[in-house]
């Protein structure tokens, strides 16, 4: 499945962006999606994840509340959509897609990946 992410800006801190990530190639709802973030000088981070169906969720505990990964199979996309952004919520934010069996948290559990969007949030 080839992913491509977007809906990254610049935005004040308490702002609001939603990202996008729209899939293509393989069936899409056979992938368990998710959404890291890479940060200057930081390790690649896992934000949220879901599960084919939609019904089961993920997320790191620093986004809990604010963010919320939702997906739309006919549509072959899925959505973060973050509320109450802070300036260490800065990063390229990245999708991916993954059918294995594998680490939800981790992205070696990913097999495929899409170019990331950067999100820039100011004090």
């Amino acid at each position: 499945v080839q992913l491509q992410a977007s809906g990254g800006g610049l935005v004040q801190a308490g702002g609001s962006l939603r990202l996008s990530c729209a899939a293509s190639g393989r069936t899409f709802k056979m992938f368990r999606m998710a959404w890291f973030r890479l940060a200057p000088g930081k390790e690649r981070e896992f934000v949220a994840a879901i599960n084919w169906s939609g019904g089961t969720k993920y997320y790191i505990d620093s986004v809990k509340g604010r963010f919320t990964i939702s997906r739309d199979n006919a549509k072959s996309t899925v959505h973060l959509q973050m509320d109450s952004l802070k300036p260490e919520d800065t990063a390229v934010y990245s999708c991916a897609a993954s059918t294995w069996n594998s680490n939800i948290y981790s992205s070696t559990g990913y097999q495929n990946w899409g170019q990331g969007t950067q999100v820039t949030v100011s004090s």
